[in-house]
């Protein structure tokens, strides 16, 4: 059964998705990141910037076929294919109708009010599917380490 878990309370939403891809690639996990074409965008950008000394591979989810199969982080947004991956990182948006391929979701919540009030609608979604939803404080937690 699919792990689902809200990282809620992010202060900085793109610097925690960006620590949170770096681990879960260290692992050799394949991740597909979802979300607003804007954010995922923005993203792309952090995942390039946000340490000096690393680098994330990723693609965006319309990238040649190879370079996809190749890529530990895919980001897609709305349209895209969803390639398969072991988990699905979630920055907002409308949710993916086939997320049973997936061993984790991860959904991740700024502090803004919209990003609260859309995530509390997204939990509800989960119970509806039959999914009991986990809550991690990213703030009191002090974030994905590193």
């Amino acid at each position: 059964m699919t792990q689902v878990a809200f990282h809620f309370n992010a202060p900085d939403k793109m610097v925690y998705t960006c620590r949170l891809l770096r681990k879960a690639s260290a692992t050799g996990a394949t991740v597909v990141v979802t979300g607003e074409q804007e954010e995922l965008d923005r993203l792309d950008v952090a995942l390039w910037t946000f340490s000096a000394l690393e680098f994330v591979p990723h693609c965006h989810g319309d990238a040649p076929a190879a370079m996809v199969a190749a890529s530990p982080v895919i980001l897609a947004g709305a349209g895209h294919r969803l390639p398969p991956a072991s988990v699905l990182v979630r920055l907002g948006g409308a949710l993916p109708a086939d997320i049973e391929g997936y061993d984790r979701i991860i959904e991740v919540v700024g502090q803004g009010e919209q990003d609260r009030l859309d995530a509390r609608l997204r939990w509800k979604n989960y119970l509806a599917q039959g999914l009991t939803p986990a809550g991690h404080d990213v703030a009191q937690r002090g974030g994905v380490h590193g």
